[in-house]
Order: C-alpha cells, then sequence, then structure tokens
C-alpha cells in the first residue's frame, strides 16, 4: 500500500510516530480534533493506483462513524486458506462452498 494521503487520517496517525495504537473516539477530549471531516481510506476495494484519490478516498468524521479507531502504521496481506482441504482430510473446505 502506498502511504495515506496529505490530510488523510491514516497520514495523520502515521505522522503520530506510534506504530499501532487503540484511540477511543467517545468521551475523549483529545478526538475533539478529529471531528472535521478528512480523507479516510477504503482498505479491501479492488485496487487502481492510477484512481487512488477518487477510487478509495472519501471524506469522514471518525468520530461521528465509530466508536474507537485501531491503527497499524505496517501490516502485509492474509495468506490463502489451504485450497486442497478436501485432498489432506477428507473433509469440505472452512470456506464452502465459495472455496476462496
Amino acid at each position: 500500500m502506498r502511504p495515506g494521503l496529505r490530510g488523510s487520517y491514516e497520514a495523520l496517525f502515521h505522522d503520530a510516530g506510534m506504530q499501532n495504537f487503540l484511540l477511543p473516539l467517545r468521551e475523549n477530549a483529545t478526538a475533539k480534533v478529529l471531528e472535521e471531516a478528512r480523507l479516510e481510506r477504503a482498505i479491501g476495494v479492488i485496487y487502481r493506483p492510477e484512481t487512488e484519490r477518487q477510487s478509495h478516498y472519501f471524506l469522514a468524521s471518525l468520530p461521528r462513524q465509530f466508536d474507537a479507531v485501531l491503527h497499524f502504521d505496517h501490516s502485509r496481506a492474509v495468506e490463502p486458506l489451504e485450497r486442497f482441504e478436501l485432498m489432506h482430510t477428507q473433509e469440505a473446505p472452512e470456506t464452502y462452498p465459495s472455496t476462496l
């Protein structure tokens, strides 16, 4: 993933200098500064670098949307589940019937 765009919550949290944190947004005076709408990135969509701003970011106010935020500055993609479970265990795959 590319770094968060300037003006986004993601960039703000990265610039805070903490790798991972939980930020409660209810009854938290510090969270008041986050009420003004900023860019929020949608993770999990089909990634298109050429249209990243238009297709992956939208304006949002985190305290109006969520009770808390978990921030992870670095992560990695999940690895697929074993696709050949039937061959090994004689059981249906955990992802049956889609086998994703």
